[in-house]
């Protein structure tokens, strides 16, 4: 199921995200942190997969009650906030000299994050968790294309383009091993299981395109798809498109 970011209390999201949360002020002294939940969770969520995540669950990972986790985390939707720009705060700036390296850097960067917390492709970030690393996330994305004759909405439209291409492409790429981990069965393994079936009912003559492109693809690639390298090259040709813009100028 798709989570949503911002679906929470925005003041308490916001809280969170920056920080500014009181700890508990009457009481014996807290035994946990906002942040230290946080890492918790990030954690079973890496683990288990964002069905997995709930307080009680974070909670028994913790070695304490679920109410205790909603003294500093007022709900899941907070928290999923949290989560996700504290993963974006693994990324590192590039520090490249030409723009379209540090675009590639940016590309690539977002590729392995996303390998690394999977359960980040199921969160929409329709209203994106405006914490300090996704907005300083977006300032150095800016900056590697400030300068170039670009308007500002074209530098958005090109960050959002590079972004976007590679978590579409790590999408396809996670999936692919989720399928052959719930399987038990690689996609060679798969293909020339279903491949005497197909053939008694497929006419190659019928899709000759289709018959003799799949054919080499499938040979090169040895499954259906070739997640890496459908990524690589799709990422040059984004590249390419955005010099075309820029040589415009």
């Amino acid at each position: 199921m798709t989570e949503y970011s911002g679906g929470g209390d925005p003041r308490r999201s916001l809280e969170l995200l920056w920080g500014v949360q009181g700890r508990p002020r009457r009481g014996p002294k807290p035994r946990l942190t906002a942040e230290e939940i946080v890492r918790a969770a990030i954690e079973l969520a890496d683990a288990e997969g964002l069905d997995a995540l709930s307080m009680r669950h974070i909670a028994d990972e913790l070695g304490v009650s679920p109410m205790s986790i909603y003294t500093y985390v007022p709900g899941k939707a907070e928290l999923i906030d949290v989560m996700v720009d504290r993963a974006f705060g693994e990324l590192t700036p590039p520090s490249h000299d030409t723009w379209r390296a540090r675009l590639e850097h940016i590309a690539r960067d977002n590729w392995a994050l996303f390998h690394r917390h999977p359960w980040m492709l199921r969160v929409a970030l329709v209203r994106p968790p405006m914490g300090p690393n996704l907005i300083g996330k977006y300032e150095y994305e800016l900056r590697a294309v400030d300068g170039l004759g670009l308007t500002d909405l074209e530098m958005d439209s090109v960050v959002a383009l590079v972004t976007g291409f590679a978590e579409s492409a790590a999408r396809v790429s996670v999936n692919a091993a989720e399928a052959e981990r719930r399987s038990g069965m690689s996609d060679a393994e798969w293909w020339e299981a279903g491949a005497p079936f197909l053939g008694a009912f497929v006419d190659e003559a019928d899709y000759p395109l289709g018959t003799r492109v799949g054919k080499a693809a499938g040979q090169e690639y040895n499954a259906a798809v070739a997640p890496r390298r459908a990524f690589d090259f799709g990422l040059a040709r984004v590249l390419d498109g955005i010099e075309v813009l820029i040589s415009s100028r």
